[in-house]
């Protein structure tokens, strides 16, 4: 009787696993347009890659967009019907998909890896590593995100719109202040190391 019952609740288990997986799928339907069915955003290089990001920084950002604290015309229209939950279950939908490692040249890895693993001591950037960790998975107790596998051209956008400060929503202004001290190069470097971090 015992083994009769734990089978019928695992089965029910499985059925609601299922249908809380399939309802996340159908939620994130619209975002697939622009981030890829899978997360990986292959359109628009400006169209940032959502797959294996932190559930909890993909709803922070939904959010924002919400709120209008973010700003962008097309994320602005497209998070203002979503509730709480739909953000959540987006985002755990797209954290649940594999990034996809883009490949460099030596000379690129080079440049990047300097200055993501030991910053600039002299210009006062601190290794990026510090908050998103050495494969750059990010620190999800931290609130900071996974970067591995981000468009390059993505990155730089971000990093200029902080260092202009028309991005405002990195908590005490970490990325504010760190964004404002680096060149135009550095930002480069960066921005296309990351998108082969793994």
């Amino acid at each position: 009787m015992n083994n009769f019952k734990n089978a019928v609740t695992m089965g029910l288990f499985l059925v609601c696993t299922s249908a809380l997986a399939s309802d996340a799928k159908t939620k994130a339907m619209p975002c697939t347009a622009c981030h890829g069915v899978d997360g990986n955003s292959i359109i628009n290089p400006e169209w940032p890659n959502l797959a294996g990001q932190h559930p909890s920084y993909v709803t922070t950002q939904l959010q924002a967009f919400k709120s209008g604290a973010r700003k962008n015309s097309n994320m602005n229209a497209m998070a203002a019907a979503l509730s709480d939950q739909d953000m959540a279950d987006i985002a755990g939908y797209f954290a649940g998909q594999a990034p996809k490692i883009a490949t460099l040249d030596a000379a690129q890895i080079a440049a990047g890896a300097t200055l993501y693993r030991g910053g600039n001591k002299v210009t006062g950037v601190p290794a990026c590593m510090a908050c998103h960790g050495p494969n750059g998975v990010g620190n999800l107790a931290a609130g900071y995100p996974a970067l591995r596998g981000q468009h390059a051209k993505y990155t730089t956008l971000q990093l200029q719109a902080y260092r202009a400060g028309t991005r405002t929503t990195d908590p005490k202004e970490i990325m504010r202040t760190i964004a404002a001290r680096m060149t135009d190069a550095e930002i480069d470097h960066i921005s296309h190391f990351v998108e082969a971090l793994h």
